[in-house]
């Protein structure tokens, strides 16, 4: 890989004031770039994509039925500020539906629900399955928010949204921690989204309806700000937590190209609100494509 490239990618991160890794690599002739490329990084809601993938994998085999419904009640469902676990009344949805949820809006009361139903063992040996060599998957949605509660002494909503900007709070925030929480590396990332549009990771009609869920996800601040034209599509799955942003996806040209991109950031700053910090990762990842489809 251009050591001129990896020295833009490590300015254009600096500028934003984050350091960031990424890998970026061409689906059909496998050229590839990137940096930091195997550098272990916090997964964050970028787990939810094997986690979809184990569940239609289950499918696959008649291990799970996707037009099952499930029952979410509240108080014991996980919560969040999106979807399912920010609404206050009983919800009844299909586990195809809670994927939708899970991967459009990166619902953690969907992913939980998902979790909860194949086992999170499945999850671990799809992510092994895929490729994904250097992937710890050991907690779900709830395991953090209990880890984030416990780390730093309160359930409060009010306070955890004041302490988890605070940076002397966030020095002790387990679920910061790489070595205890759910980690990957940008490589690992591109091989699982490699699969999956390759048709490997499941069944055909399995990774067909992965690609599509990727392509509902709703924002377009991070990896699709990067590529803002009608004719270029763009995939992909977020993950967020203090100072870390994060996205996987594939970019696909108008002409054929086909680009697995995984950005890993983590930011100097603890505000919640870090525009330049979202906006990096698609100029990252646009450069990076655009190399590889310099030749």
């Amino acid at each position: 890989m251009n050591e001129d490239l990896r020295h833009h990618l490590g300015s254009l991160f600096a500028g934003a004031g984050v350091t960031g890794c990424l890998h970026a690599i061409d689906l059909d002739n496998g050229r590839e770039a990137g940096l930091g490329a195997d550098t272990p990084v916090l997964m964050a809601s970028a787990f939810k994509l094997p986690l979809v993938l184990a569940l239609f994998r289950a499918a696959d085999t008649g291990l799970a039925d996707l037009a099952g419904q499930v029952r979410l009640e509240p108080g014991t469902r996980t919560s969040g500020p999106t979807g399912i676990g920010a609404m206050t009344g009983p919800v009844t949805m299909t586990l195809r539906d809670l994927a939708h949820q899970a991967l459009s809006v990166s619902d953690n009361a969907a992913a939980d629900a998902i979790a909860d139903h194949i086992g999170l063992g499945a999850l671990t040996a799809t992510a092994e399955a895929a490729g994904m060599a250097a992937t710890r998957i050991a907690e779900i949605c709830r395991d953090v928010a209990a880890r984030t509660a416990a780390s730093l002494g309160t359930t409060d909503p009010a306070q955890l949204t004041r302490l988890l900007t605070d940076p002397a709070a966030l020095s002790r925030l387990a679920t910061l921690d790489l070595t205890a929480s759910n980690r990957t590396t940008a490589r690992d990332c591109t091989t699982l989204l490699a699969g999956i549009w390759k048709d490997t990771a499941a069944s055909p009609g399995s990774c067909s309806a992965i690609r599509h869920l990727l392509s509902l996800q709703v924002w377009p601040h991070r990896l699709a700000s990067g590529f803002p034209f009608d004719d270029v599509r763009v995939a992909g799955k977020t993950g967020t937590l203090p100072t870390v942003r994060n996205e996987i996806g594939v970019v696909e040209y108008p002409d054929g190209g086909r680009y697995a991109i995984a950005v890993f950031t983590r930011s100097a700053a603890t505000a919640l609100n870090l525009p330049r910090a979202d906006a990096v990762i698609g100029t990252a990842a646009r450069t990076a494509v655009e190399y590889l489809r310099r030749g």
